[in-house]
């Protein structure tokens, strides 16, 4: 793959992170003051619709069709309802313990609802929870390095996990009886802070990078390759979260947690269908 030139796609956002695309093939975002955003296909609508008043970072859409919100400023997950604007909370504890600095989430095709908890800079307190579509939650993986974004694989067999201090990604093998397998290390030297994860319909992993303003291509047997940077940070502006969408699938879409807008790169690879998408 030709290495492609990054563009802008939408404007007027207050630094995003999160990045889901709807069913409608609307494009969601989340603010640094709480916003979440929708904004048209065409990138020329941007939206305001609700606040949580927090600091929302991922975003996932449930196979129901309403949102999931990780606001680490609140330290809890949201739930909103597109057609009907309802903004409710979804969880505030897991197994019994207060939630932290919330990241990441990902849904299975059942409901059940993976989510990062990055813990600690520089401490090894991350935690994946694992959540019920009724909002119980379990600690599904610990002592993670700084937990960031997910992605599971297109047979929901294995979860992977971005450890943002370690500049590596892990594959969590999912077992029979849903417990979390022994993690290894899937791909290192992801250079530097890797934060983002999709994967497109082939089985190669995307790798976006806060500090460089770059994005990874990883092969199914964990060979990288650098698919996109910005040294000038212009168009890509630290960059967090990574969404396939566009006709076909087939453009990445990209947040900047540095600037005020959306970046986006076109493929000749079309994503991997998310449950909620």
């Amino acid at each position: 793959m030709k290495n492609p030139q990054p563009s802008q796609f939408a404007a007027g956002l207050d630094h995003p992170e999160g990045l889901a695309f709807d069913r409608d093939g609307n494009l969601w975002a989340g603010g640094e003051a709480g916003q979440i955003y929708r904004i048209s296909p065409d990138g020329n609508k941007v939206e305001m619709l609700a606040g949580t008043g927090g600091f929302n970072l991922g975003l996932a859409f449930s196979p129901e069709g309403w949102l999931l919100i990780c606001d680490c400023g609140g330290h809890k997950l949201w739930r909103f309802e597109p057609k009907t604007k309802k903004l409710s909370v979804f969880a505030t504890h897991s197994a019994g313990h207060p939630l932290g600095h919330m990241n990441f989430p990902v849904f299975d095709r059942a409901g059940r609802l993976y989510v990062s908890e990055s813990g600690t800079w520089g401490k090894r307190d991350g935690v994946v929870h694992r959540f019920t579509p009724d909002g119980a939650g379990e600690r599904w993986l610990e002592k993670i390095h700084f937990a960031n974004g997910l992605a599971l694989n297109a047979a929901e067999s294995a979860l992977y996990v971005v450890q943002s201090t370690r500049e590596n990604v892990l594959c969590v093998p999912i077992r029979t009886d849903g417990e979390a397998g022994r993690a290894k290390v899937f791909v290192e030297g992801v250079a530097h802070v890797p934060d983002g994860l999709a994967f497109d319909a082939d089985g190669w992993l995307y790798v976006s990078c806060f500090g460089d303003s770059r994005i990874w291509r990883v092969s199914p047997n964990g060979r990288k390759s650098l698919l996109v940077e910005d040294p000038s940070s212009v168009v890509i502006n630290r960059a967090t979260n990574v969404a396939f969408g566009g006709p076909g699938r087939r453009t990445l879409y990209i947040a900047n947690l540095g600037g005020w807008h959306i970046a986006r790169v076109r493929l000749t690879v079309s994503g991997q269908p998310l449950a909620g998408g």
